[in-house]
C-alpha cells in the first residue's frame, strides 16, 4: 500500500484512503478480492469525511464559545475594577428574607 501523495507518512485524510493502492498478491498465495477492498476503503473514507466535518463544526463552535467567554471576562473585570460608587446600582433584594422586609441595621 502506498503512503499517500509523494509517499509522505502523517495524518491520514479521506482522500488518502480513496486513493490507496495495493500490490497484487501472487496467484498461488490467494489474496483479497480487490473490489471488496476498494468498496471498504470508500466506506472508510466517507466515514472519515463525515467525522472531519463534525470535528470542524465542533472546533468552530469551541472558538465561538471561547471568544464569548473572553469577552465576558473582559467586561466583568472592567466592572469589578470600578469603585463602588461608579458601579451600576444593584437592586435591593429585601435583605435576604424573601418577603420584602428590609434587614434591620442593629
Amino acid at each position: 500500500m502506498s503512503n499517500g501523495p509523494g509517499g509522505r507518512a502523517g495524518r491520514l485524510r479521506p482522500q488518502d484512503v480513496r486513493d490507496a493502492t495495493f500490490t497484487a498478491a501472487p496467484r498461488r498465495r490467494g489474496g483479497l478480492d480487490p473490489e471488496q477492498v476498494y468498496t471498504f476503503l470508500r466506506h472508510v473514507a466517507d466515514e472519515m469525511s463525515r467525522l472531519h466535518h463534525e470535528l470542524d463544526a465542533a472546533m468552530t463552535d469551541a472558538v465561538r464559545v471561547k471568544n464569548a467567554l473572553h469577552q465576558w471576562q473582559v467586561q466583568h473585570a472592567a466592572t469589578c475594577a470600578q469603585p463602588p460608587a461608579a458601579r451600576p446600582a444593584q437592586q435591593q433584594g429585601g435583605g435576604g428574607y424573601g418577603n420584602g422586609h428590609q434587614q434591620q441595621g442593629w
